[in-house]
């Protein structure tokens, strides 16, 4: 099998590159993808939101992760997005079934925000 160009370094090289990839990703989605800037912003209000609300420490953990989670979820749903259109812009509905169900898993990633928060504050405040 033919290996990569770009594997092959390891040790402390290997992090510094791998985060600069990583750099280079979120600067791509925030440029270019308005679903996750809507996503960070949300997250840039509720996750201070969540730490100082008068909940259990384990809740407010989960406040945040489900807040990350739909982060990273959304850099799926682009990457997949990337990735199809990078083979071809034509419509196909292996294509379509591929955005279709990026997009589902960021709409489940959303009503988790929704029902973790609400589980959590109906708790507290009801």
């Amino acid at each position: 099998m033919e290996k990569s160009p770009f594997k092959g370094t390891r040790g402390f090289k290997r992090v510094v590159n791998a985060t600069g990839y990583s750099m280079c990703g979120l600067k791509t989605a925030f440029v270019n993808e308005a679903a996750f800037r809507s996503l960070l912003f949300l997250s840039i209000v509720l996750i201070p939101i969540a730490l100082f609300l008068p909940v259990a420490p384990v809740e407010k953990a989960v406040m945040v992760a489900v807040c990350l989670l739909s982060l990273i979820i959304e850099l799926f749903n682009s990457a997949i997005e990337a990735v199809v259109d990078r083979i071809s812009l034509e419509r196909h509905e292996l294509s379509k079934n591929a955005k279709d169900l990026g997009s589902a898993a960021q709409f489940i990633g959303l009503w988790t925000i929704f029902i973790v928060w609400g589980i959590i504050l109906i708790g507290h405040y009801i």
